[in-house]
């Protein structure tokens, strides 16, 4: 246990700390993970609560059922949607950032993605490396809430090590789980606070930024490929959320896949997001590249009066505020609605297309996509290419080796030239001949052999 000036009966360290940052990781490496999400959609039923009973107010004041209550129906459940239509990707080595105000789907959707929430009411496809989730992708799947749930009285050590023995295999060493958690401390900055004691409202202990460095080393103890936190930044101030951010983006760059909600980031912490999802009461407003966020905006017919942070401008259109020319909110009333019809009709489709054909073209399938979409130019005469390419026959070499590369800036020529080879496919591809199939053919071949031969009995007489 620790003492009040946070030592630990722990052993110490066999480590330097300059040795315990060159600790290689104690499993097989992550392979990375593209998750892939479209049409995600959650109901959730709302209860009648004035008809339960056992309530205090119930008990105290009994309400008598008259004769035609007795006789009705019970009313149906209602039911709210929380999520409607939400469709995005995240590949392995960038950040994605969930956007939008309080109440409008951020938490629901990142335990959507992670897997935590069952029932019917989830709808939609998700896909981890075009497939569905399974145990084996949620195993490599780290996900950080948005409340730090730690012991006050350990120390940051006792914690990870404590982790450590409860999360890693029983296979592996003692020796190496204290490593493994060793690592974890060095790779998170927490070096310099790893013998102060967690700490909480009434005891003071660690920041809030290493508090939440340490449930980020909780997660990144197993070594997951994907790793999903819950506004991470929220209770820090500006610069503690940048270091954080930095954190994640030194994760993400060693081939793990990030997905983060934020409340409210500043300038510098919006420009380190790689994609960005901006969500207002459950529908989608912008899904893509945060640096194209404000000249999407822009082409819609929302653009601010004057520079100003991209994330406050991206949450005020999010709430339905927009003081744009000198029109307040008044003069210029279904902002929200606007955005969504803007989303659906430009952003949409492109979004869905581009998720469709990378839950398609794999590292397993991208040669065969790829030599399919060679034959579907060749058949039409490359009539789907750019027109400033000299040969079209260059222009295949180019648009295959796109499609090898699924290169996200081609996606707009990629996705016409996936689904017209995908037509084709349909109609070279021979389906797989099942055994009824077979027995149908040999059936066939005895009966031509036999017409054969009395034909040529005849043919004899």
């Amino acid at each position: 246990m620790p003492t009040p000036n946070g030592d630990s009966n722990l052993p110490p360290p066999k480590h330097s700390p300059q040795q315990s940052r060159d600790i290689p990781p104690f499993f097989s490496s992550s392979y990375p993970i593209t998750l892939k999400f479209m049409d995600v959609e959650y109901r959730l039923k709302i209860e009648d609560k004035t008809k339960t009973r056992g309530s205090i107010k119930t008990f105290f004041t009994p309400c008598e059922s008259s004769p035609s209550d007795q006789g009705s129906r019970p009313p149906a459940p209602q039911e709210r949607l929380i999520l409607k239509g939400i469709t995005g990707i995240a590949h392995p080595g960038e950040i994605l950032a969930v956007l939008g105000p309080s109440g409008s789907g951020k938490s629901t959707l990142l335990n959507a993605l992670a897997g935590r929430l069952h029932g019917n009411g989830l709808t939609g496809t998700i896909l981890a490396n075009s497939t569905k989730l399974n145990k084996s992708v949620l195993r490599r799947t780290g996900f950080v809430t948005q409340d730090d749930i730690l012991y006050p009285h350990l120390t940051v050590r006792e914690t990870l090590v404590f982790c450590a023995m409860l999360r890693l295999p029983r296979t592996l060493p003692r020796a190496a789980k204290v490593a493994a958690a060793e690592s974890a401390i060095a790779e998170l900055g927490l070096r310099k606070c790893e013998h102060t004691i967690i700490g909480n409202s009434f005891i003071r202990g660690v920041s809030g930024g290493e508090r939440k460095r340490v449930s980020i080393a909780h997660e990144m103890l197993v070594d997951p490929s994907l790793l999903i936190l819950d506004e991470p930044t929220s209770g820090l101030d500006s610069t503690a959320a940048h270091r954080l951010v930095v954190t994640l983006g030194s994760l993400a760059k060693k081939g793990k896949s990030v997905i983060t909600s934020v409340h409210q980031p500043s300038s510098r912490v919006y420009q380190m997001f790689d994609k960005v999802v901006l969500l207002s009461e459950g529908q989608c407003l912008y899904f893509g590249k945060g640096s194209d966020a404000m000249r999407y905006f822009q082409s819609v017919g929302f653009a601010p009066s004057f520079p100003m942070n991209p994330a406050d401008f991206l949450l005020d259109l999010a709430n339905g505020v927009s003081h744009i020319d000198g029109q307040s909110e008044k003069d210029k009333p279904n902002i929200k609605q606007n955005l969504i019809h803007s989303y659906n009709t430009i952003l949409g489709p492109k979004g869905l297309g581009l998720a469709l054909g990378a839950a398609i073209m794999d590292a397993k399938q991208a040669s065969t996509v790829a030599a399919v979409t060679m034959l579907a130019f060749v058949l039409t005469g490359g009539y789907y290419v750019h027109q400033d390419t000299k040969s079209w026959l260059t222009k295949c070499g180019r648009i295959v080796m796109s499609v090898g590369r699924q290169q996200e800036e081609d996606h707009t020529y990629v996705i016409k030239n996936f689904y017209f080879a995908s037509f084709i496919t349909t109609l070279i591809v021979k389906p797989e001949r099942t055994e009824t199939d077979r027995y149908s053919d040999r059936l066939n071949y005895r009966i031509r052999e036999e017409r054969d031969t009395k034909r040529r009995k005849k043919e004899v007489k």
